[in-house]
């Protein structure tokens, strides 16, 4: 098994203004123009990836597998939101993370996400 370079406490930030195209309306996850759970989401999952996949080798990849995550707070557009990322545990090929979003007043989501480390080759010839 290889170690991947990855550490506990590891932590990634990312970052976006909320546009049009973030809100719940344009996602079809709600009727208002605020930030959408599902952009909060992709949000999140950026933020991970990014925070351990330039430390695994170009070989390999992380893919999402789990979501357990809260929307606590409505964001209007024109917010800059950002999601933090923490690597809390390293189980084989298995990382779990602690994820909290924030726009510029307040936290707005919290919760938990694992990925996956695979191995980009194999993983699209089993989509062949």
């Amino acid at each position: 098994m290889e170690n991947y370079n990855l550490k506990i406490g590891m932590k990634n930030e990312s970052s976006f203004i909320v546009e049009e195209k973030h809100t719940a309306a344009q996602y079809g996850s709600g009727t208002l123009y605020v930030f959408a759970t599902p952009a909060m989401i992709g949000l999140i999952e950026n933020s991970a990836l990014n925070c351990v996949d330039m430390l695994i080798g170009e070989k390999y990849s992380t893919v999402g597998i789990h979501l357990d995550v809260k929307h606590i707070a409505a964001t209007k557009m024109g917010q800059k939101v950002r999601a933090v990322s923490e690597l809390i545990e390293i189980d084989g090929k298995k990382l779990l993370f602690k994820v909290e979003a924030f726009d510029e007043e307040k936290k707005i989501g919290e919760g938990y996400h694992s990925r996956y480390i695979i191995d980009i080759e194999k993983f699209m010839n089993k989509l062949n």
